[in-house]
């Protein structure tokens, strides 16, 4: 089950006719350092009342977003590059397979090479429902990802063999 963005899994993940069942993973994409943007705290999707109604107590969450310590449950997050970058969530369809192994932090998407690589190539970034330009266009330009720390990169140190190290001279006269 792909949601495109968090309001639209608020809407959808309560519809009694969500075609989910106990062994879904629910994609939520839209929702890290540039689609969120600021990736906000969106990663603890829901488990669909239907499905709690009939004992299910954990699904697979896969998201760009991030969420709080004190959620719970099987989850992989901080998936990077992020979906609105055109990373590997954008590649994503409702109905794709997921193959899931939690004890090793692997996760699969059971797709063959060509279809990917025809997705990558129809894939354009989502519209973006804010300012184009000034602050949000240069953080769109510059954040970084989550394993980077959606930090600006240009606030980042240069690397180690980019820097210049000056030996202090001590005991000269």
């Amino acid at each position: 089950m792909v949601f495109n963005e968090y309001d639209e899994m608020r809407r959808r993940v309560e519809d009694p006719n969500l075609a989910v069942d106990a062994t879904s993973v629910l994609v939520l994409r839209g929702c890290g350092p540039v689609g969120g943007p600021g990736m906000p705290e969106w990663g603890m999707i829901p488990i669909p009342a239907r499905l709690v109604a009939e004992g299910v107590r954990d699904m697979v969450p896969v998201t760009d977003a991030r969420m709080s310590g004190t959620s719970f449950g099987t989850v992989f997050l901080h998936v990077a590059p992020e979906g609105a970058v055109g990373g590997p969530l954008a590649l994503v369809e409702e109905g794709d397979e997921i193959a899931v192994d939690a004890d090793v932090g692997r996760l699969d998407l059971l797709v063959g090479p060509s279809e990917l690589a025809r997705r990558q190539a129809a894939w354009r970034p989502p519209a973006s429902p804010h300012r184009r330009g000034g602050w949000p266009a240069l953080y769109r330009a510059h954040v970084t990802q989550a394993p980077n720390g959606c930090d600006l990169d240009f606030l980042e140190a240069p690397a180690k063999a980019d820097r210049v190290f000056v030996e202090p001279v001590v005991g000269r006269s």
